[in-house]
C-alpha cells in the first residue's frame, strides 16, 4: 500500500514522502497513529499544492534576505562602552549589544543568535560582524566601538 508519510517516521522515510508499506503496518500503526494518509488522488494533489506552496514561501523569504542583505551592506552601528587606558574595554560587546545598536540606530530587527561573533568584542575600533539571514545570505555589518 503506499501512503504519503504526515510526520517523520524512523527507518522509513520523511514527513512528505510517498513510501510503499504492507497493508497491515499502514492500517494498524501508520493510519490510526495519523503517521500517514492513504496516497490517493486527493491526497497526492494535496501533497503536490502544499509542496509548491511551502517552495513559493521558501523563495519569498529567500529573497527578503537578499533584500535585507543589500540594504546592511555597508551599513555601520556605534556602540559606546566604557574603557581604561590603551582602548581595552570594561566587560565586552556582545551580539545583543549589537543588535540593540542596529534597532536604535537603523531601525532593523537583526537577531543575535544570527550573528557569528567567534568571541565578544573586547577593543575600541571598528569590527566586522557577519549576520546569516537565511542558509544561503550572510552579509557582514561594521561595528565601531567607541568610549563613552
Amino acid at each position: 500500500m503506499k501512503v504519503i508519510l504526515i510526520e517523520d517516521v524512523k527507518s522509513l522515510g520523511k514527513k512528505g514522502q510517498v513510501v510503499d508499506v504492507s497493508d497491515g503496518y499502514a492500517k494498524n500503526k501508520l493510519l490510526p497513529g495519523k503517521l500517514a494518509l492513504e496516497a490517493n488522488n486527493k491526497n497526492m494533489n494535496d501533497l503536490k499544492l502544499q509542496k509548491k506552496h511551502e517552495d513559493k514561501v521558501a523563495q519569498e523569504n529567500l529573497e527578503a534576505a537578499q533584500a535585507l542583505a543589500k540594504d546592511l551592506e555597508g551599513k555601520e552601528v556605534v556602540v559606546s562602552v566604557k574603557s581604561g587606558e590603551g582602548g581595552k574595554v570594561f566587560g565586552s560587546v556582545s551580539s545583543k549589544e549589537v543588535a540593540k545598536a542596529a534597532k536604535d540606530q537603523l531601525g532593523l530587527e537583526l537577531d543575535k543568535k544570527k550573528m557569528q561573533m567567534d568571541e565578544a568584542i573586547k577593543t575600541l575600533g571598528y569590527h566586522d560582524v557577519t549576520i546569516k539571514l537565511h542558509p544561503k545570505v550572510s552579509t557582514t555589518i561594521r561595528v565601531h566601538v567607541t568610549e563613552g
